[in-house]
């Protein structure tokens, strides 16, 4: 019995894409990538040997952000240690700014303390190029 010429032949397709796929499976799988970060050029900063804990917490400029109770409504800050006016936060501040712009200052806001204490504090810092700032809530 003879077989009859087909008029349009036809390949199938499906098998020599799984074999594609499969290859390029592979080859992802088995590549080896080049570590980036072993070959990126960066200095690192040396340890610090200067100064110790202490001489730094004598630098750190301290504001504490009270309720306002009956006063006013702008609340009460007191600048280490002591209570002061927002007139009186700028001159110090505008002070620690002449000496270093690198000063860490900490803002720490009592719970019930109002939000303009806390921006009009943020301002008087960013009116004086002090950004090293640190804000934390009580």
């Amino acid at each position: 019995m003879a077989r009859k010429p087909q008029e349009n032949p036809a390949l199938d397709m499906t098998p020599m894409i799984d074999v594609v796929f499969e290859l390029i499976i592979f080859f992802v799988v088995t590549i080896k990538q080049e570590d980036l970060f072993s070959q990126l050029n960066a200095n690192r900063p040396a340890p610090a040997t200067g100064k110790s804990e202490s001489s730094e917490s004598d630098t750190t400029v301290t504001i504490a952000i009270g309720a306002s109770g009956d006063r006013s409504a702008n609340g009460v800050l007191v600048y280490n240690s002591r209570e002061i006016t927002r007139k009186e936060l700028d001159a110090n501040l505008r002070d620690v700014a002449r000496t270093s712009t690198k000063t860490p200052i900490i803002v720490r806001c009592a719970g019930n303390s109002p939000h303009k204490a806390l921006v009009d504090v943020l301002d008087i810092c960013y009116k004086h190029k002090l950004f090293s700032v640190s804000i934390f809530t009580m």
